[in-house]
C-alpha cells in the first residue's frame, strides 16, 4: 500500500490565508505569535547596522514581513534580509538574498535551524545569521557550495560581488 499523498499548497493559495503563513518545500506553517520585545529590538539593531553600513547602490535591507516567493512551493518571511533587485510594482521579493537573518524564539527555532538552514542553504544565500536571544549567541554561516560556519570577533563585514555591510554585534546586545 503507497503511503497517502500530501497536498503541496503553491503561492497562489498562500494569497488566500489569513494571518501569517510561510510556505516551506509546499508545507504551510502558522506564524508565531507576536515577537516578544527583545526580539524585536534586536531586529531593529540589527537593521540598522546592516542599513547603515550598507555599501551598495543595488541592494536593500528588508526587514519582516516582506515575503520572499523563492518559487511556488515556497515563501518565508525571514526577520532581517538584503536583496539586490527591482521591486516596484511587486507584492514580493524573488531572487536569491545575499543574506537572511533569523532571530530565534521557542516557536521558531526548529525551524530556523533546520528547515530553514537547508531551504537558504540549498537557494544559494550567501550569508544566514541565526541569532539566539537567549544568550546573545550569533552563528554566521558562509554558502561556499554549502553553508559553513564563520569563526569572528564581535563584528563581521558581509561581502558579496562588489558590496558589502557589516554588524557590530556590540551594538545590537
Amino acid at each position: 500500500m503507497a503511503a497517502p499523498e500530501i497536498k503541496r499548497y503553491k503561492y497562489d493559495d498562500y494569497k488566500k490565508w489569513e494571518g501569517n503563513w510561510e510556505i516551506i518545500e509546499g508545507i504551510p506553517y502558522a506564524m508565531a505569535p507576536a515577537p516578544v520585545p527583545k526580539h524585536q529590538v534586536i531586529v531593529g539593531r540589527i537593521y540598522n547596522e546592516l542599513n547603515k553600513n550598507l555599501n551598495c547602490d543595488e541592494c536593500e535591507v528588508f526587514i519582516a514581513p516582506i515575503d520572499w516567493k523563492i518559487d511556488e512551493y515556497n515563501v518565508v518571511q525571514p526577520d532581517v534580509s538584503i536583496f539586490c533587485e527591482k521591486y516596484e510594482n511587486k507584492s514580493y521579493l524573488s531572487s536569491v538574498a545575499k543574506m537572511v537573518v533569523e532571530v530565534l524564539s521557542l516557536s521558531t527555532a526548529f525551524k530556523d535551524l533546520n528547515t530553514k538552514y537547508k531551504l537558504y542553504e540549498k537557494v544559494g544565500v550567501k550569508y544566514y545569521v541565526i541569532v539566539n536571544p537567549e544568550n546573545n549567541e550569533v552563528k554566521i554561516f558562509e554558502n561556499k557550495d554549502e553553508f559553513k560556519e564563520v569563526k569572528f570577533q564581535n563584528e563581521f563585514e558581509f561581502e558579496w560581488n562588489d558590496c558589502k555591510s557589516k554588524i557590530d554585534f556590540l551594538k545590537v546586545f
